[in-house]
């Protein structure tokens, strides 16, 4: 059987992305008091979490658990890790000020899981790039 899912893992993290830059910008802007600082740190994450986020879902596909809310949840936890560290280092070195990017990657903790969570939820009901999906738990 053909593996479709990258066609699935790319679309993800394309729409992923689009939320999590809309989010990036308005939280920078807001904390540095600069809306091109906010700019620059939310396209400069474009790239980084594209490829971050790829290689998540590649994990996750891989992992062996139960499709549940629980699943979920672990999902977003371990991306929001992952999406943290890379937020706080960009806004860090575009800012100059690591204090704004501490600020930046705390508050995002938040609003990234919440919006996260609601992404893996939307997409769990979606079966785009599943050549045959085990609907367990509806």
């Amino acid at each position: 059987m053909k593996d479709t899912s990258h066609k699935r893992h790319i679309a993800k993290a394309v729409t992923w992305r689009l939320v999590g830059t809309l989010d990036t910008i308005l939280l920078s802007w807001i904390i540095s008091g600069n809306p091109l600082t906010g700019l620059k740190i939310g396209f400069a994450e474009i790239t980084t979490k594209m490829f971050l986020y790829y290689l998540h879902e590649r994990v996750w596909y891989k992992v062996d658990m139960e499709e549940s809310n629980k699943r979920h949840l672990f999902k977003t936890i371990t991306w929001r890790i992952v999406g943290t560290i890379d937020t706080m280092t960009l806004a860090w070195l575009i800012s100059g000020d690591p204090m704004v990017g501490l600020k930046v990657g705390f508050s995002e903790v938040l609003t990234k899981m919440v919006l996260y969570y609601l992404h893996e939820k939307a997409w769990y009901k979606i079966n785009f790039g599943l050549d045959n999906r085990k609907m367990k738990n509806k």
